[in-house]
């Protein structure tokens, strides 16, 4: 059929494409059962789609769709699901998904043959098709593919959502993430963009000198943070091991050995609570630098983070909800008790008495445990009245000492630590210190650690003998910083949830 005289009834803003009706839960097992039959039929035929080992194609949908002038008239190969299809007598059109986009096909029983054409007739939407053809526009001004060979590479047994409703049940998009990329193709340009997140934060450090390495994920002792750890056991050695709640403490060694600058990206594990910002394993970069301190962690954190909106965004202004985050300023910085006190009215630098501190919580109804002292207590308060005030990049420094088991003291004031956090819209999305390299002064803390999980703190940490004696050799100064990845594609693709960037979240099993 010449190219002019083709109907103009192709799929358009989904009007009479068929798709598969809103349907029970025993018209869906009717439809699998029908489903199942044509596979059976095909196979009878000599049609098995499963047989087909490989199938080349020549283009994504993309390419034809944005080279139209370079490809009109010629051919083509490409393949993908089909996602609609109208059936018109001795012409057909459909439109097929794949992973670049979405394009028209027009089908026609000239062009494949009758029996290919009969057979298309049956295929169902969620199908995967291989299909050969030329390029070129309907009436309508639509860039297809005119089909000149057909072939069905995978038969869809479980119908997908209809269209009209879609998959918007929030727990099956969680627990099925391939179908809610199947069904809402936008789901993909989240993990397109954490994928370059990743990519460009490799690229930043690499030019600045990093080198990557990778280091164990069972531990014998749990520790680099205050986190519960997942417990398995090691059968030929008989003995519990710790999935890693950090990646500190085996990088750190590598600075004792002589590399001056590390980083990993890796999963890392804590047995704890689920909410919009925490999921049991995350994905977390930790890099360490000799001869530098909490300052030059600072700087190397704003830099990258710079760095990976322009790249990324292409900006460095963008909205996160309503809110424009704004990383062209410098980002602000001020320290924990100045922070309590701008909110509170309350100097924690003046503060000398443990009871002070108490009588001043229960005032301000800042719960607190028998076990926490002064700077716990500091802590409480920053957490309570200030963590969420924090809209724009803020680092939040000198921590005390009681929460910041890692860090160096503050020559300055001994009860407060070189350590900040960088907030953004009330999130943490940075930890960082001046490590500690002082081995006596370290094996005080991590004796202080066991005390306080002996009185029943299930995330302090053990004392770790091992690192211990590698600070024993000696540590150079160093600046060690942490970043939460799913926390940073959080904010920059403007996701409500960890849950929206982790392509398998850790769900609840159903039964």
């Amino acid at each position: 059929m010449p190219l002019t005289t083709i109907m103009a009834e192709e799929i358009k803003n989904n009007n009479g494409a068929e798709e598969a009706p809103q349907m029970s839960a025993r018209e869906i097992s009717e439809q699998m059962q029908i489903r199942r039959n044509k596979l059976v039929d095909l196979r009878a035929m000599g049609r098995d789609p499963y047989v087909i080992t490989k199938f080349d194609r020549t283009h994504l949908s993309s390419e034809i769709l944005e080279n139209y002038d370079e490809l009109e008239g010629k051919d083509v190969v490409i393949s993908g699901r089909m996602m609609l299809k109208r059936v018109m007598g001795k012409a057909s059109f459909a439109h097929v998904l794949d992973s670049a986009g979405q394009i028209q096909i027009y089908v026609q029983r000239d062009s494949i043959g009758e029996e290919d054409y009969k057979l298309f007739k049956t295929y169902d939407i969620g199908d995967l098709l291989g299909i050969k053809g030329y390029v070129f526009k309907t009436k309508t001004g639509e860039t297809s593919v005119h089909v000149t060979e057909l072939t069905l590479l995978a038969k869809a047994l479980n119908p997908l959502p209809e269209k009209k409703h879609g998959l918007k049940d929030v727990d099956t998009r969680y627990r099925q993430r391939y179908l809610d990329m199947v069904v809402n193709p936008e789901v993909k340009e989240v993990f397109v963009k954490r994928s370059k997140i990743i990519s460009e934060i490799r690229r930043f450090l690499e030019s600045r000198g990093y080198m990557e390495v990778e280091t164990p994920v069972l531990h014998s002792i749990a520790g680099g943070a205050a986190a519960r750890p997942f417990i398995t056991h090691h059968n030929t050695l008989d003995i519990d091991m710790y999935l890693r709640i950090a990646l500190e403490l085996h990088l750190k060694r590598l600075i004792v050995g002589g590399f001056d600058k590390v980083y990993e990206i890796g999963r890392v594990f804590r047995n704890e609570g689920m909410d919009t910002r925490h999921n049991p394993e995350f994905t977390l970069l930790e890099l360490y630098e000799a001869y530098t301190d909490y300052n030059g962690m600072m700087d190397i954190t704003e830099a990258m983070f710079k760095h990976v909106a322009k790249e990324v965004l292409g900006t460095l202004k963008f909205n996160y909800g309503d809110i424009e985050i704004d990383f062209e300023k410098p980002f602000a910085r001020l320290s924990m008790s100045d922070a309590v006190k701008a909110e509170t009215g309350i100097d924690f630098t003046e503060i000398t008495d443990l009871e002070e501190a108490r009588a001043l919580a229960k005032k301000h109804h800042v719960e607190y445990e028998e076990r926490h002292g002064i700077g716990d207590i500091l802590n409480l308060f920053f957490e309570d009245f200030c963590e969420a005030k924090i809209v724009q990049p803020t680092f939040v420094m000198h921590h005390p000492v009681e929460i910041s088991p890692l860090a160096k003291k503050r020559p300055e004031d001994p009860r407060y630590t070189e350590r900040f956090e960088l907030f953004i819209m009330g999130s943490e999305y940075g930890n960082a210190f001046s490590e500690l390299n002082d081995p006596i002064d370290q094996r005080e803390r991590f004796e202080h650690q066991a005390a306080m999980k002996a009185a029943g703190d299930d995330e302090a940490c053990d004392v770790d003998e091992d690192f211990l004696n590698a600070l024993e050799l000696g540590m150079p100064p160093t600046g060690g910083l942490g970043i939460g990845i799913d926390r940073l594609t959080i904010l920059l693709t403007n996701a409500q949830s960890i849950r929206d960037v982790l392509l398998f979240p850790t769900m609840k099993p159903l039964d």
